[in-house]
């Protein structure tokens, strides 16, 4: 007989938790982000793993739980996330959570520890005595313990109370699996991102995202379309979302999605330590991260933390971008823009006419005047290859992206001269990576250098993470 509920379907963001300054759950910004979401979703998961629920305390979890079922006010369904290391913990929240009014648990196998299968079995059993709904949560990248079919079968299948289940292990074969065995008897959700409109048109009822916290309306469109069939329209969107997922999945989740919000205008403060600004999501992919909101209409041409001024002094502007992976063919710029008759014009005058072996400038753009500067010595045909057509192709394309989105004016650029010092590595050899990591280098370094960015308060904010981007240590 079929265990799954009617409410088990379609997308749940999973909900990150908003701190305060002072480190604490911030009420007002989750209730904010709740309401922002509300539209657009058909349930919301709170206490999940981007909500930071294992840097959260008993009575935090309570406090998230509490003002998620306020703000919801029964209009979805609320999940809360009730899985902790130990039996013991994780019955109390769970039974907590079912006296508070939730409408089920998802749970996460016990984790650090690793226990056995046998254990794991044991451990849901015993959470399923309580007679709250359960959503099993297979997340090995996190847990440690990744479910095998016979195990999510098993415990699909015997437990009274066990509804639906999570994978966020982006293991394709093994959910493939879980639907020969579990479709039609429990709800079958994806929890990865980066294959969610596959998994749905493969068979998943729904998907709890991270990314649903900044997209949630593109998701709805994505499930609409795999429940009438359209193959084509998901595909066609979820290539469109793609890079900004795989972003938000792969640079640590909760902090890469409270930049995103923040960009919309959405803030919910930063992640809770050890994550930390500039850490897991670095500020290249800030970079990418606008860019993307950007193509999707989010922002609306400008991130809602960055006023992007036109500087009316451009007698000397600054800016820096770095890009990468892979590590042979990351891209580093150091940018000066200025006018013709400033500085910078008379920089490259002076510097053509000096012969510098193995650091040949190149003028790879006219308007605005543009000086390709190599920092590493071109000693071999297959480097000079790389700096002065990849390379300088890369930041070419940076320059025309910045024309046409406004931030190099067009009536401004007879008057503009740009010197970009241009970092190829000498073992690089994709073509192809080099040309793109310069591009989106460049991309941020005229971005930070029109924007005078990063700020002060940008730098003190981020000061514990700054590292070597070729060291491994502070």
């Amino acid at each position: 007989m079929s265990k799954k509920p009617h409410w088990f379907r379609g997308i749940f963001p999973a909900l990150v938790t908003p701190f305060t300054a002072t480190d604490e759950i911030d009420e007002s910004a989750y209730r904010t982000l709740i309401r922002h979401l509300l539209p657009h979703v058909d349930g919301v998961v709170t206490c999940g793993t981007t909500g930071e629920f294992s840097s959260m305390t008993f009575e935090e979890k309570q406090q998230a739980i509490g003002i998620a079922l306020d703000e919801v006010a029964g209009r979805v369904p609320v999940v809360a996330g009730t899985g902790c290391p130990s039996t013991r913990e994780t019955l109390a929240l769970t039974r907590w959570a079912k006296e508070a009014g939730v409408t089920a648990a998802l749970l996460v196998a016990p984790y650090y520890l690793k226990p056995t299968f046998n254990e794991v079995y044991d451990h849901y059993q015993a959470v399923d005595e309580i007679g709250l709904p359960i959503i099993l949560y297979n997340i090995p990248q996190c847990a440690g313990t990744h479910f095998r079919w016979w195990t999510a079968e098993g415990m699909g299948l015997a437990f009274d109370h066990v509804v639906g289940i999570k994978d966020s292990s982006g293991d394709m074969p093994f959910l493939m699996a879980v639907f020969e065995k579990l479709g039609g008897e429990i709800g079958i959700f994806c929890g990865h991102d980066e294959i969610a409109g596959a998994a749905m048109l493969a068979g998943a009822d729904g998907a709890i995202l991270a990314s649903a916290n900044v997209i949630p309306d593109i998701w709805q469109e994505i499930y609409q379309a795999a429940r009438r069939g359209d193959a084509q329209f998901v595909h066609r969107r979820h290539r469109e979302i793609q890079i900004l997922v795989r972003i938000i999945a792969r640079k640590g989740s909760p902090q890469a999605v409270k930049e995103a919000l923040r960009m919309m205008g959405v803030p919910v403060g930063d992640g809770r330590h050890p994550i930390m600004p500039g850490g897991a999501f670095e500020r290249e992919d800030y970079e990418d991260l606008r860019t993307q909101l950007e193509n999707l209409g989010k922002l609306g041409g400008v991130a809602a933390d960055v006023p992007r001024p036109q500087p009316a002094d451009r007698t000397l502007l600054v800016g820096e971008g770095f890009a990468g992976p892979p590590f042979s063919e990351v891209a580093h710029i150091d940018l000066l823009i200025g006018q013709a008759a400033g500085p910078v014009g008379r920089a490259i005058e002076r510097a053509l006419g000096e012969p510098r072996p193995g650091h040949e400038l190149a003028l790879i753009c006219q308007r605005p005047r543009t000086l390709l500067v190599p920092t590493v010595t071109v000693r071999t045909a297959k480097a000079r290859q790389l700096v002065y057509e990849e390379a300088a192709a890369g930041v070419t394309l940076a320059i025309e992206h910045a024309i046409a989105q406004g931030t190099l004016p067009e009536e401004r650029l007879d008057d503009l001269c740009l010197i970009a010092n241009v970092f190829v590595h000498p073992a690089a050899s994709i073509r192809r990576r080099v040309r793109i990591n310069n591009y989106k280098a460049m991309r941020g370094a005229i971005r930070k250098a029109i924007e005078g960015r990063p700020t002060l308060d940008e730098l003190i904010h981020e000061k514990h993470a700054a590292r070597h981007p070729f060291r491994y240590a502070p």
